[in-house]
């Protein structure tokens, strides 16, 4: 979600981490973007290198925002900065809290945040590439010093700095992913709380109503689980989590989510259907191995047994699995 810094009560904007999307709407635009990333914190800070804000003018002039890195400490005066850099281009390095020269602006966990202010072209090679990659599902890095930026292929760090001369290497991973199956209150819960979280949600009801979903998700499909899961690919930034209690359409799609090496594969069921589930999916060729990386009693215990708060624990549980352990530390 995007949000006007001027609206300060309601900091909205710091709904969202991955700035891809608004950047991605920026160029469709063809207007110029401001690319904030935190390449250095010192003591205690909410967020890590690597945190990432970007910044748009509306035609009212008004500043528009994705991302946070303090929780509303800092956000007003990055924007301001970051509204001279869409007109001059002029990269800034931004310095707050301990040690800052703007002795007015207070972090109120006492640390020092260091940020990159780049100016991004919407015509820009290396921006049509860092969508292109997200589009593609692929892992790239985003390589800039603030005047000049292209992507490189592959995988390092979440966030690589060198200070002399200054320049960034921040990873981006593909956008996360849930597949949620089936039409009942559970598997609605955690499709909309996947789509509330972020996730690039799609719900899939085999021959399922012609009519979307009551709430926005990013793809409905009323095909065939397994259809379906191959269809989209797979990846370990994809979760897959069945729920339309029937075995004949969640084994098909858990056994294809398995083997494409989802990143979190869940199946919603009672444990005394376990084992019976089990020698169904051995049955069709599931080894050993990718059965072993299979939730059958999926979610957090003793949250309760509603839909939101079943839904809640295993969107928690998907997060912890598909967020990489650099980030968990």
């Amino acid at each position: 979600m995007t949000g006007t810094i001027e609206n300060g009560d309601w900091p909205t904007f710091g709904w969202t981490d991955d700035i891809r999307p608004a950047l991605a709407d920026a160029v469709a635009a063809g207007q110029p973007a401001a690319l904030a990333t935190l390449f250095k914190v010192e003591g205690s800070a909410p967020r890590g290198p690597g945190a990432q804000m970007l910044f748009t003018s509306g035609p009212d002039g008004q500043i528009a925002a994705t991302g946070y890195f303090s929780g509303d400490c800092i956000e007003g005066d990055v924007a301001g900065h970051a509204a001279e850099v869409l007109v001059d281009g002029k990269p800034r390095r931004l310095h707050y809290g301990t040690g800052s020269p703007w002795i007015d602006i207070r972090l109120r966990c006492g640390g020092a945040l260091f940020v990159l202010l780049e100016r991004i072209d919407p015509a820009s090679t290396a921006v049509a590439n860092l969508l292109r990659h997200a589009r593609e599902r692929r892992v790239c890095r985003w390589d800039s010093d603030g005047l000049t930026s292209r992507v490189l292929e592959g995988t390092g760090p979440l966030l690589a700095f060198e200070d002399n001369p200054a320049r960034i290497v921040r990873r981006y991973d593909p956008p996360r992913r849930l597949i949620v199956t089936g039409g009942d209150p559970g598997a609605l819960a955690a499709a909309q709380l996947g789509a509330l979280a972020r996730f690039e949600t799609i719900l899939v009801r085999p021959q399922g109503p012609e009519a979307p979903p009551p709430f926005p998700v990013s793809q409905y499909l009323r095909t065939a689980t397994a259809e379906a899961v191959a269809t989209l690919g797979v990846d370990r930034w994809t979760a897959y989590l069945g729920a339309t209690h029937e075995d004949e359409h969640d084994l098909g799609g858990c056994l294809a989510a398995l083997r494409g090496k989802a990143g979190y594969v869940a199946m919603i069921g009672a444990k005394s259907r376990a084992p019976g589930r089990l020698a169904a999916l051995e049955a069709l060729g599931a080894t050993p191995e990718e059965l072993a990386r299979l939730h059958l009693s999926p979610g957090i215990t003793g949250l309760g047994k509603s839909p939101w708060e079943v839904a809640t624990g295993i969107i928690a549980e998907i997060m912890q699995a598909l967020n990489p352990a650099s980030e968990r530390a």
